[in-house]
């Protein structure tokens, strides 16, 4: 066993920070993961709203990359990309995603799979229009996901596009670029624990409404 194994062998770390009581969870899972990521954000975590969002590839693989959610309700979590992007593409083959949110600082963990479906452009237009500026035109610039011989070429395409839209108040959503909602079918709450001995909450929907139980670490 080499001396780098054996370093992360070594690390250790015992959950004491917080436990999950059934009865003190809202009846809503998704408002209760938007309860979590305020709070997360409240307690010094940086970009608390940020997710894996997971999908499968036409291969079976699964990929797993890092967004960030613009909104939480009991709807369904929202986010933004663009829609040629690996990420949508394979959206399009299944259309279901899987999201895990995790804060280390707090020792919590949130897992949700469902069926994702696009919001309606006008959502995606209001959204876009709140963006930075930089931000509206990078959108404009990269085609995500694809091949670049060189960071060069990415600048010269930025100077380009900044050109083009210089002197115009308002720059219009590319039409490549839009939202998409994670709907909550199956959302897991949990909570380190000492000893590994875990709190573990399950949210399954049953029709309309919610059924909450817990599960072994």
């Amino acid at each position: 066993m080499t001396a780098d194994n054996e370093k992360l062998e070594s690390i250790r770390t015992d959950y004491v920070k917080g436990e999950l009581c059934v009865a003190d969870m809202l009846e809503c899972p998704g408002e209760q993961l938007k309860a979590w990521v305020l709070e997360a954000g409240k307690g010094g975590v940086t970009d608390s709203n940020s997710f894996c969002l997971s999908t499968v590839n036409s291969q079976g693989y699964p990929s797993g990359r890092i967004v960030l959610a613009r909104d939480i309700s009991s709807k369904g979590i929202v986010f933004y990309t663009n829609k040629n992007s690996d990420k949508a593409i394979e959206i399009g083959l299944l259309s279901r995603g899987g999201a895990t949110f995790f804060w280390s600082k707090l020792e919590r963990q949130v897992r949700v799979v469902g069926e994702v479906e696009h919001v309606s452009e006008d959502a995606a237009t209001r959204y876009f229009a709140s963006r930075p500026r930089d931000s509206q035109i990078g959108a404009w610039v990269s085609q995500q996901s694809k091949p670049i011989p060189n960071r060069a070429d990415l600048m010269k395409e930025l100077k380009m596009v900044t050109d083009r839209f210089e002197g115009i108040d308002v720059i219009p959503k590319p039409p490549h670029w839009g939202g998409y909602i994670l709907r909550l079918e199956s959302v897991e709450f949990w909570q380190g624990r000492a000893s590994r001995l875990h709190d573990r909450v399950l949210y399954t929907k049953e029709g309309q409404t919610w059924s909450k139980s817990t599960l072994q670490p």
